[in-house]
């Protein structure tokens, strides 16, 4: 098994990947990226989970974050999927959504060839980890994370939009508490 996007380090810093399935757009919702920032929260007080920088579009999430306790990050990884793809789908299913049955029916279809008993399938197999080894790898990923959304033409400015760091960084309130990197 390849280790080139794994975080194999530990204690290190990396900047993390997560995408669903097909990359269907399951984060358009306030209700459902709150699943997410309340998970994230979770990981930071009981997992010991480190956040530098995040970004929520509609089919990923971008982080640049270091597990410090106990848990590795792969750990917190496999147990914040579980816990959100769980959440995800109650969402789907007790909100009024109108791609309600595409989408299960597409998560449930996710499932087809995996050997572990399971209904719906919402994230991608594993993560995209790359380790944040230099200032300069550093900035570029904290600039193209909190970039994201404008590249997407969702606001014209990083701090314009609320699930993202660029907030934190701009001095504003931003829905998830971030360690701001002092980067030069």
């Amino acid at each position: 098994m390849s280790t080139k996007y794994k975080a194999a380090q530990p204690n290190e810093g990396y900047f993390v990947t997560l995408t669903t399935v097909g990359w269907v757009d399951v984060f358009t919702r306030p209700q459902q990226k709150d699943v997410l920032i309340s998970s994230l929260q979770f990981c930071q007080k009981e997992k010991d989970l480190e956040i530098y920088a995040y970004c929520i579009m509609t089919n990923h999430l971008h982080m640049l974050c270091k597990a410090r306790g106990e848990i590795s990050l792969p750990e917190i990884m496999r147990d914040f999927k579980k816990f959100t793809s769980k959440e995800v789908i109650k969402n789907i299913e007790a909100e009024p959504e109108s791609r309600r049955d595409w989408m299960l029916t597409y998560f449930e279809d996710a499932c087809y060839r995996l050997k572990r008993n399971q209904k719906y399938k919402v994230w991608q197999d594993g993560y995209h980890a790359e380790h944040l080894f230099s200032e300069k790898f550093v900035s570029q990923k904290l600039r193209y994370t909190h970039n994201n959304p404008v590249k997407e033409r969702i606001v014209f400015r990083p701090e314009d939009y609320v699930y993202s760091s660029a907030r934190n960084y701009a001095g504003l309130e931003g829905e998830l508490e971030v360690v701001i990197l002092d980067l030069a």
